[in-house]
């Protein structure tokens, strides 16, 4: 197991900065999710840990030692790349024990570590049959074992299930969990989806155009957001935000907070307006509320309620989020919180 901290760090690309002076600490044993929009920096802050596109400037450290001149295969890691990267012509035996023949570990080893990392991963009935005759997600168990086999310090993942169908992607970040219990090593996920990062982190790091916007455990990441982009990134459907018409301040609360009823209940919050979309997802539904010229999403757990029909939304004030000119979030221990309550009220 190995922490990974990033210091000063620095990343150009012909002379254009995609990360600029980040400083970052990956805790030792936690699985940690890097999220964000396309083009953000995750993917590049983890292909600096890999050795792959070496840091601009500053220092990667991983266990307290800095590797920046120590090549990628000597870092002790091991890379699960989106397109898994796996041998067609090999039988999956040939592909998990690929890198031990490279590194002459003696055949009685490498049979050892092959079937005991593929029991691990449930792919023992597997190992003499070839890639194109398994499905989805045995080809990524094929990758992570052909990882695992490495005995790393640290897993680095780049989107490993973005290839797969959306029920074997649940299945899959369940494995990807029970196998960091399993192995208790550093893992470094990147994803552009805020579902696995909230569903599978222990942290979750937040970027955006190669900021971190914030850095923490899923809960508080939802309960707690630092600005209004961490606000409207976590979360499905995303939070509600709408002037608040004072100044440039914005008020916001997440669709599952509001309160949708025929008749006025007497919440801090409340608007009447008429209902323009309804999806029914089963346990749940999402309705779309238009008011004046605004809109906004509210996930309910009963469907009482159809288009075109008038309502009320109604938020209580505790669930009610206000967010400056910055975009910082206005924590309720600011002196100007009561005053922002006050004007949604009136």
């Amino acid at each position: 197991m190995a922490s990974i901290e990033f210091m000063k760090v620095s990343k150009s690309f012909d002379k254009h900065a995609v990360i600029k002076d980040l400083d970052l600490k990956i805790e030792d044993g936690k699985f940690t999710v890097l999220v964000g929009p396309s083009g953000c920096g995750k993917t590049t802050l983890l292909r600096m840990i890999a050795g792959i596109d070496p840091q601009t400037s500053g220092s990667v450290l991983i266990d307290g030692k800095d590797v920046t001149k120590i090549p990628p295969g000597q870092r002790g890691v091991a890379m699960v790349f989106q397109n898994y990267a796996i041998y067609p012509t090999m039988s999956v035996r040939e592909n998990i024990e690929f890198g031990l023949k490279n590194n002459n570990v003696p055949k009685d080893e490498r049979t050892r570590l092959v079937e005991s990392i593929s029991a691990t991963v449930g792919l023992v009935d597997y190992l003499d049959r070839k890639p194109s005759t398994l499905s989805g997600g045995q080809r990524q168990r094929v990758a992570l074992a052909r990882a695992m086999v490495k005995q790393p310090s640290v897993f680095l993942m780049d989107e490993p299930l973005s290839n797969l169908d959306a029920k074997l992607r649940v299945q899959m970040r369940i494995e990807l969990i029970e196998l960091h219990k399993k192995l208790g090593t550093t893992f470094v996920y990147v994803t552009h989806d805020q579902v696995e990062a909230m569903s599978m982190a222990d942290t979750i790091v937040l970027m955006n155009k190669g900021l971190i916007q914030q850095e923490a455990p899923p809960d508080i990441m939802y309960r707690k957001p630092n600005n209004k982009f961490a606000a409207e990134f976590i979360g499905v459907p995303p939070m509600n935000i709408d002037d608040l018409g004072v100044g440039k301040i914005k008020f916001g609360f997440r669709p599952e907070s509001a309160v949708l009823s025929k008749n006025p209940g007497g919440l801090h919050f409340s608007i009447h307006g008429v209902i323009a979309t309804r999806e029914m997802l089963g346990s749940e539904t999402v309705y779309q509320v238009k008011y004046k010229n605004s809109s906004y999403m509210i996930k309910c757990i009963e469907d009482h309620f159809s288009v075109d029909q008038e309502v009320y939304v109604e938020v209580a004030a505790n669930k009610l989020f206000f967010f400056g000119e910055d975009g910082s979030r206005i924590g309720d221990e600011d002196g100007c919180f009561k005053d922002y309550l006050e004007a949604l009220k009136g």
